[in-house]
């Protein structure tokens, strides 16, 4: 249990070397100036695009990809991400002269998100097991299960790169680049999973719950962060990160927003502050639990 449980981070050190060969601070504060510019002018000329094409839809269609109510909405808005993605990977190349690769630490990644993915799908199955029972009568069916399971395989996918893609930028270059020029966890740690929280600050969604939410998304950055430092290697944080927004995304959503995928819809909406804190502590305890079953599955 020691074992599991303690704070080795020498894997840490081999997924660092390649941003130290330029740590300058300046090349990573204008990298994700660049990593923003650009994300900005692809999705809005994709999005141009998009709507163009549309024609008369065009409306329908950005109301849907805005909230996220509709299966192609949700897969646009999900897809999205890889646009984020690729800016992240130009920024990197071009400043640090190092590829996609180096961000996601090397060969051992897929052997270690493939085994941190079994434990998690193993974990949530059990967890949707226990007691108690009965509370399937008071969620409302977002889409048909026929369609539901005829989409599973784009969803998860689209679902795949969006958490990859949140996973690269923040546990990969920024932590990275945080890393190579700062020896303290406090800071490669604690500031990209800040700004990974306040990037799910949403008072005008989730009211009074926003800050909660936003302290949740942090603390999920700091356990992904800590896996990343604890196996060298992005997969388990993608594992981990790709499982829970499955769940949040294809099994159970709320009414307000990204439900378009979702077989089931919660009865309450985010901003429901009696409803939704007693299931935050509850999703907190998950948390915990699916930090401890990706730690055990890497022993390291």
């Amino acid at each position: 249990m020691n074992r599991i449980l303690a704070f080795d981070y020498r894997a840490h050190d081999s997924f660092v070397a390649p941003a130290r060969q330029r740590p300058q601070i300046w090349r990573l504060l204008f990298g994700l100036v660049l990593i923003a510019a650009i994300y900005v002018a692809l999705t809005q000329a994709v999005f141009s695009t998009i709507f163009q094409i549309a024609g008369s839809d065009a409306d329908a269609l950005f109301e849907e990809v805005n909230t996220g109510s509709t299966p192609r909405g949700m897969y646009l808005l999900l897809f999205q991400f890889g646009l984020l993605g690729a800016a992240t990977v130009f920024a990197c190349f071009s400043l640090h002269k190092r590829g996609l690769a180096s961000l996601f630490g090397g060969a051992a990644a897929r052997r270690q998100g493939i085994l941190v993915l079994a434990g998690m799908i193993l974990l949530y199955a059990v967890i949707w097991a226990l007691p108690p029972y009965g509370g399937a009568e008071r969620l409302e069916f977002g889409i048909s299960i026929g369609l539901w399971l005829v989409l599973l395989p784009l969803s998860l996918l689209a679902i795949f790169v969006q958490a990859s893609t949140e996973e690269i930028l923040f546990r990969g270059y920024l932590q990275q680049q945080l890393a190579a020029r700062f020896r303290s966890p406090l800071i490669w740690i604690v500031l990209p999973s800040v700004l990974f929280g306040f990037g799910h600050y949403m008072p005008e969604m989730a009211g009074e719950n926003a800050l909660m939410i936003s302290v949740w998304a942090a603390i999920f950055g700091l356990v992904t962060a800590d896996l990343t430092a604890r196996s060298g290697t992005l997969g388990p944080a993608i594992a981990v990160h790709f499982i829970n927004n499955v769940s949040a995304l294809l099994f159970m959503s709320q009414p307000d927003d990204m439900n378009g995928l979702a077989l089931y819809i919660t009865p309450f909406s985010l901003s429901d502050t009696e409803s939704v804190r007693p299931w935050l502590w509850v999703d907190f305890g998950i948390m915990l639990v699916s930090w401890l079953t990706a730690r055990l599955v890497l022993r390291r």
